[in-house]
C-alpha cells in the first residue's frame, strides 16, 4: 500500500486545520418531481387506473411501502417459501399437453422430457372431464380434441407406459371425473409396480372454480364437495407424497377476472376445501402441507409478480386463523401457466413475446413449477414445433438469464412492495364477503362470484374493442397481410374410433360379476358415507370404465345444470355516446321495425366444452345491443341447439366453439335445421376456429365466422347485414 503523504507542519497526531467545504446540493423532494414531470407532459395526468380499481402512480418511493415483506423461507413467506428458492433449485418446468389417444400423448411426453422437461401434467380431453366414455352419443365431436381420451385404466397404463412413475412428478386437470381419473392413476401405478405410497404429483380437484368459470362439473355441489374430503382423506392416509388438491384461480382470469378477483376467489376456495376436510374429522396439519394452488399469469408484469407475493401472504393468515400450527401448512406453493386469453390469433408470433414476458413475471414472483403456452394456442393444440419453443422459453430463462442466481430480486422495490399490500388489501375485502356470506360454496350458489367476474370480462372486451386497451397486432399495428401458422388438427373420428374399438375389447374380456360388484358397492357408498376414492380403486381393478364409475355416483349424486345469465349493460355502458354504437343501435331498431319484433339470436354452446366466456361476451353485447337474446344451456347436442332455435323463433344462431369440436358439430346443426325445413335460420360461427377450417364451414352452410380476437362491433355489423338492413361501409362508420 502507498504511503499516506502527510502535508508541511502537519504529524499523525495533529488534527487538520478546517477547510471551507462547499454547501451541499439540496436533494430534490416529491414534490420537485411532480412539478417536473407535470411541465414535462404539459399538465396532462400520468396516474393509471387499472382494471382491478388500483390508481397506479408513475412514480413510487419509500412512503409507499408500508409492510415489512420479511424473508424469504420465513412466515409470511413473502419473498418465498424456500430460502434458497431458485439458487437452489430451479422452478420446475411442467408442460400441460394431451391430445388424441394415449398412445400419442405417451410418445409426446417421451419427447419432451428427453428435451428438458422436468414434470409430466396432463390434459384430458372433454368426454373424459364430464365423466363420459368415449362411445357415448353425446361426446362424438369431443373425443380426443381438446385432450387425451382416457377410459380405463388401460388408457392410463399406456399413457405412462415407459414413464417411471416412482420416480416421475404428475399433475393432472381434473375435476369433475376426479374419482375415477385419480382411481385409474393409482391402479396404473400398482401395475407398473409402484405402490401408491411412492406417487408423486398433484390431481387439481378444485370443483368450486368449476362452478364459477369453466363449467366441467359433473354432480351438484354439495357431493361435489364430499368427493373433495374424501380425496384430501384418502391421499393424506395412503399417498403422503401426493399432493389432493391445486386450488385454481387459472380458469377465473382465462374467463376474464381482475387479478384482485382471481387472487380472493382462490384463496377463498382454499379455505372452504380447508373447512371441508376439517369438517369431516382430519386434522388440519396433516393435509394442508399436501395442498397446492394454480394461477394464470398476464401480461400485467409487475402486477402478476405482486399476486404470487400477496397469495403468499394471504394464505398464511388464512391458515394462521383456521389453527394451523406447521409453518409447512401455512405455504403457498403454486403452479402457474402463461395466459391463454393474451395469445391472439392475429400477427400470432407476437405470442412467443408475450409468453416470454408472462414466464418471466411468474419466475420473479416465485413460482414452484411453470406451464409456458405455445404460440399457436390460440387457435389449436400446439404443433411439436411450437411446443418445443414455448418449453425452451423456460430453459433460456433458466440457463441464460441469471435471475436463478438471486432469491426474490424484485424484493423492496417500492413499486412492488406497494403493489402487493395493495392486492392484499382488496383481495381481504373479498374474502370477507365471501366469509359474511357463509363461505364460497355458499357465495357460488348465490352467483355473484361468477356475475362479479362476467362484468370484469365485458368491461375489458369492451375496451379491446375500443382500442383503450392495446394489444399489438390485433386493434393497433395491424400487419398488411395476415401471418399463416402450421396448426395440428386432430382426426377426432379416428380417434374416437380407436376409443370404441379398446372399450369393445375390454369389455369383452373382463369379469362381469366383478364389475357389477365393484359398481353396486360404489353406488351404495355414495348413498352413504364410504370413502368413494377407495371404493373407486376397486372398480379401476375390476376394469369399470370411467363412464360407468362416474354414472354409478350419478345414481346417488344426480349430474348438475345450470342455465346461463349474461350480465347487461357493462358492454353498452362503454359505448356511450360512440357513433358507430349508435348506428349499430339504429340498424337494430330498423330491423326490429321490419320484422315487427326485436331480431333474435341464440347463443350456442354445444358438446362438452364448458368455457363460456366468449358467448357470455356475445350474449351480454348483442343484448345491450338490442337484440333478444337466447342463451342456450351448456352442454347441447347438435339436434337439442337446433330444436332450442327453432322453438324460440331465433332469426340466427350463434355458435360458439373453443374447444376444436366445430367441423363436427357446427355442421350437424345445420343439418338438422335444414332437415326440419328451416334452412332459413343463419348459422354462424365464432371462437377457436383456425382459418384453415373456414372454407370447409362456409362449404357446410356457415354463413359468417368470427375468430380469436374479433371486434365485436364489426360481428355485429356483418350479422345486421345477414338479416338484411344495408349497414354503411365500416370506413364511413368509423368516421
Amino acid at each position: 500500500m502507498a504511503e499516506i503523504e502527510l502535508n508541511s507542519g502537519e504529524d499523525a497526531g495533529s488534527v487538520p486545520p478546517a477547510r471551507d467545504l462547499p454547501e451541499p446540493t439540496p436533494q430534490p423532494t416529491l414534490s420537485d418531481w411532480q412539478a417536473l414531470a407535470a411541465k414535462e407532459v404539459k399538465g396532462a395526468g400520468l396516474n393509471w387506473h387499472t382494471p382491478e380499481g388500483i390508481d397506479v402512480k408513475p412514480l413510487y418511493t419509500a412512503e409507499d411501502v408500508t409492510a415489512d415483506p420479511g424473508l424469504p423461507g420465513f412466515a409470511p413467506f413473502t419473498r418465498g417459501v424456500r430460502a434458497s428458492m431458485y439458487a437452489g433449485r430451479p422452478w420446475t418446468i411442467r408442460q400441460y399437453a394431451g391430445f388424441s389417444t394415449a398412445e400419442e400423448s405417451n410418445a409426446f411426453y417421451r419427447r419432451n422430457l428427453a428435451a428438458g422437461q422436468k414434470g409430466l401434467s396432463v390434459a384430458f380431453d372433454l368426454a373424459t372431464h364430464r365423466g363420459y366414455d368415449s362411445d357415448h352419443p353425446r361426446v362424438v365431436g369431443d373425443v380426443g380434441k381438446a385432450g387425451v381420451a382416457i377410459d380405463s385404466v388401460e388408457d392410463m397404463k399406456i399413457l405412462f407406459d415407459g414413464i417411471p412413475l416412482d420416480q416421475m412428478s404428475v399433475s393432472m386437470t381434473m375435476n369433475g371425473a376426479v374419482i375415477p381419473i385419480l382411481a385409474f392413476f393409482i391402479v396404473a401405478g400398482e401395475e407398473q409396480g409402484v405402490p401408491r405410497a411412492k406417487l408423486d404429483g398433484t390431481i387439481q380437484n378444485d370443483i368450486l372454480k368449476e362452478f364459477m368459470v369453466r363449467n366441467t362439473y359433473i354432480y351438484p355441489p354439495e357431493p361435489s364437495m364430499r368427493i373433495i374430503a374424501d380425496i384430501i382423506a384418502y391421499t393424506s392416509a395412503e399417498m403422503p407424497k401426493f399432493n389432493s388438491i391445486s386450488i385454481s384461480g387459472y380458469h377465473m382470469q382465462e374467463a376474464g377476472a381482475t387479478q384482485v378477483q382471481e387472487l380472493a376467489f382462490t384463496i377463498a376456495d382454499g379455505k372452504e376445501y380447508a373447512k371441508a376436510a376439517m369438517a369431516a374429522g382430519l386434522d388440519i396439519d396433516k393435509f394442508a402441507g399436501r395442498l397446492s394452488f394454480f394461477f394464470a399469469i398476464g401480461m400485467n408484469f409487475f402486477m402478476e409478480v405482486a399476486k404470487l407475493r400477496a397469495a403468499r401472504r394471504l394464505w398464511h393468515r388464512v391458515m394462521t386463523e383456521l389453527g394451523a400450527q406447521d409453518e409447512r401448512s401455512k405455504m403457498l406453493r403454486t403452479h402457474c401457466q402463461t395466459s391463454g386469453v393474451s395469445l391472439q390469433e392475429q400477427d400470432p408470433y407476437n405470442n412467443v413475446i408475450r409468453t416470454t414476458v408472462e414466464a418471466l413475471a411468474a419466475a420473479l414472483g416465485g413460482t414452484q413449477s411453470l406451464h409456458t403456452n405455445a404460440l399457436d394456442e390460440a387457435i389449436a393444440l400446439p404443433t411439436d414445433f411450437s411446443a418445443r419453443i414455448a418449453r425452451n422459453t423456460q430453459l433460456v430463462l433458466q440457463e441464460e438469464t441469471g435471475i436463478t442466481n438471486v432469491v426474490d430480486p424484485l424484493g423492496g422495490s417500492y413499486y412492488v412492495e406497494s403493489l402487493t399490500q395493495e392486492l392484499v388489501t382488496r383481495a381481504w375485502d373479498i374474502i370477507e364477503r365471501v366469509d359474511a356470506e357463509g363461505g364460497m360454496a355458499k357465495a357460488v350458489a348465490a352467483g355473484w362470484p361468477k356475475a362479479m367476474i362476467e362484468e370484469a370480462s365485458a368491461a375489458r372486451a369492451a375496451a379491446v374493442d375500443k382500442g383503450e386497451t392495446v394489444i399489438v397486432g390485433v386493434n393497433k399495428y395491424r400487419p398488411s397481410e395476415d401471418t399463416a401458422v402450421d396448426v395440428l388438427d386432430i382426426d377426432n373420428h379416428a380417434v374416437r374410433e380407436a376409443q370404441v374399438r379398446r372399450l369393445e375389447q375390454l369389455r369383452a374380456n373382463r369379469d362381469e360379476a366383478a364389475v357389477t360388484a365393484a359398481l353396486e358397492a360404489l353406488r351404495a357408498g355414495a348413498e352413504g358415507s364410504e370413502n368413494l376414492l377407495s371404493l373407486a380403486v376397486d372398480c379401476a381393478r375390476a376394469r369399470c370404465t370411467l363412464g360407468e364409475i362416474s354414472a354409478a355416483m350419478e345414481v346417488a349424486f344426480g349430474r348438475h345444470a345450470t342455465k346461463p345469465t349474461p350480465v347487461s349493460g357493462v358492454y353498452g355502458g362503454a359505448y356511450a355516446d360512440d357513433l358507430r354504437w349508435e348506428r349499430l343501435r339504429d340498424g337494430v331498431d330498423a330491423t326490429e321495425r321490419r320484422l315487427g319484433r326485436k331480431p333474435r339470436m341464440l347463443v350456442a354452446k354445444m358438446g362438452q366444452d364448458g368455457h363460456d366466456r366468449g358467448a357470455n361476451l356475445v350474449s351480454s353485447m348483442f343484448g345491450d345491443l338490442g337484440f333478444e337474446v337466447v342463451p342456450g344451456p351448456l352442454f347441447q347436442t347438435p339436434a337439442e341447439a337446433a330444436r332450442l332455435a327453432i322453438d324460440s323463433g331465433v332469426d340466427v344462431v350463434g355458435a360458439s366453439s373453443l374447444a376444436a369440436g366445430h367441423k363436427t358439430l357446427i355442421p350437424e346443426l345445420i343439418g338438422h335445421l335444414r332437415d326440419a325445413g328451416r334452412a332459413d335460420i343463419r348459422v354462424i360461427a365464432g371462437g377457436v376456429i383456425p382459418a384453415q377450417d373456414y372454407q370447409s364451414l362456409r362449404d357446410a352452410g356457415v354463413q359468417a365466422i368470427f375468430g380469436p380476437g374479433t371486434n365485436l362491433i364489426n360481428a355485429a355489423e356483418e350479422v345486421l347485414r345477414l338479416l338484411g338492413h344495408n349497414m354503411p361501409p365500416r370506413e364511413e362508420a368509423a368516421e
